[in-house]
């Protein structure tokens, strides 16, 4: 991939552009880029990785990232992840062929998911790939690719599913009890699955992969996934073992105004996981790879997202701060906590204080940026930039009314423009939409 390069800057205008809340900054960024954008901070990327896998290796050396491309597949983003050591962790073939795109060793992806069709269970097997398989379909498909191609041993990785409950509640978020995915252990199904495999013959089980969405994100979740992973690693794996992966899911450098308590930093979490392993590896022939799958905690803090002000109204007594920009931009799972906020003034004179909503451009009456929020009140022309919207913001916002925004990096002594903004050809791209005319074509109704 090839950045395009647009301007190069002495490196006391780097830093002003990495905060970039200077009047003359927003001034400039707006000229080039229009009323709205993110700014990627290629150095916090960096810091994060290495703050990260530093955690991990200082207690256990036998470990890998594998970068969650759910997360954030900005291209740009994935190929620096790459070249930072990280592994490519998809959930789709369309997230594999884009890390086959970008020049990933296929024998670096990790691929995942619900959801691989016969060609996606091939493909893997044949490049090398570390592939978990996620239910009793997958094994059905696998065993008719073995037999069709018997002359070789293949190696793969079951997901699984047990039981997290504690102290009487579920930790899995939106309170399910239960999670969908995997080989359940309490029902027999994960037994079963190791049963049929080695029926098939032709393939061995190397590891458990253990990722669990749950909403307290605790070091005691990962410390209790670990152990059964590895619990159940001496049970069925004793002699075949070569991974364990404890998923994803921690948490990120979170900023205090999102009023969130007691996080634990990454020291927190590779304590919690390898003091398990290390009690755990002398179990087996050799020290399992560990892997985690990280995309939030990693990327979540290194985007900023720039919208102007357009307008300012009150409607009975509440104040509206129209922007160029919508919910989708910052927070595209529409939860109603209040992201870190800067409020850039362009205009002179007083600014009133009080409290206001900020509201986006689709015509949605949920579609707010930020609300009741209690700070001097911004005027037209102005611009207000958002913080911690690194996470899901590029791969879930929609071409929705309106087009998506350009993406900037700052690296070095340069910004860079790693996806420009959108034109109508992008927004409906007429090489997959048909614009002509609807044409009978004889088939008979049903």
């Amino acid at each position: 991939m090839m950045y395009i390069q647009e301007t190069t800057r002495e490196k006391s205008d780097v830093e002003k552009l990495r905060g970039a809340t200077s009047k003359e900054t927003v001034e400039a960024l707006e000229n080039k880029y229009g009323e709205s954008f993110y700014l990627f901070d290629l150095m916090k990327l960096r810091s994060n990785y290495m703050e990260m896998f530093s955690a991990f290796t200082s207690r256990y050396t036998n470990f890998i990232i594998g970068y969650s491309y759910k997360t954030n597949y900005l291209p740009a983003l994935i190929k620096e992840m790459y070249k930072l050591g990280a592994y490519a962790e998809v959930v789709s073939r369309l997230e594999y062929d884009l890390a086959l795109k970008i020049g990933v060793e296929p024998k670096k992806i990790i691929f995942n998911g619900p959801l691989k069709t016969y060609d996606d269970i091939a493909l893997a097997l044949e490049n090398g790939s570390i592939l978990n398989l996620d239910s009793f379909y997958e094994i059905d498909l696998l065993e008719d690719y073995v037999y069709k191609n018997a002359a070789s041993n293949y190696k793969v990785g079951l997901r699984v599913s047990f039981d997290l409950t504690g102290e009487g509640s579920s930790p899995h978020q939106s309170g399910f009890i239960q999670s969908r995915f995997g080989f359940c252990v309490e029902n027999g199904n994960l037994e079963k699955a190791i049963k049929r495999l080695k029926c098939i013959g032709s393939i061995d089980v190397i590891g458990f992969h253990g990722h669990f969405s749950t909403k307290v994100r605790s070091v005691s979740i990962y410390r209790k996934i670990t152990q059964k992973l590895c619990d159940l690693s001496k049970e069925y794996l004793l002699d075949t073992l070569e991974y364990i992966d404890v998923g994803g899911g921690m948490y990120g450098n979170v900023p205090e105004e999102m009023g969130l308590k007691d996080i634990p930093t990454f020291d927190d979490y590779a304590e919690a996981i390898c003091s398990v392993i290390n009690k755990e590896k002398s179990h087996f022939k050799k020290d399992p790879l560990l892997i985690i799958e990280p995309g939030l905690s990693i990327v979540v803090d290194t985007f900023k997202f720039y919208s102007k002000v357009i307008d300012v109204k009150k409607n009975q007594e509440e104040i509206f701060v129209l922007v160029n920009g919508s919910i989708h931009n910052i927070k595209p799972t529409m939860h109603s906590i209040n992201l870190p906020m800067e409020h850039v003034k362009k205009n002179g004179g007083l600014y009133k204080k009080g409290i206001f909503n900020v509201v986006g451009y689709t015509c949605m009456e949920r579609d707010y940026l930020a609300i009741n929020y209690q700070a001097e009140i911004p005027k037209p022309g102005d611009f207000l930039v958002f913080s911690n919207v690194g996470a899901y913001t590029i791969v879930l916002d929609p071409p929705f009314i309106k087009e998506r925004p350009p993406i900037i990096a700052v690296e070095e002594s340069e910004f860079k423009i790693v996806r420009k903004r959108e034109k109508l050809n992008d927004f409906i791209n007429d090489s997959i939409y048909l614009f002509q005319s609807f044409v009978l074509v004889g088939l008979p109704l049903l």
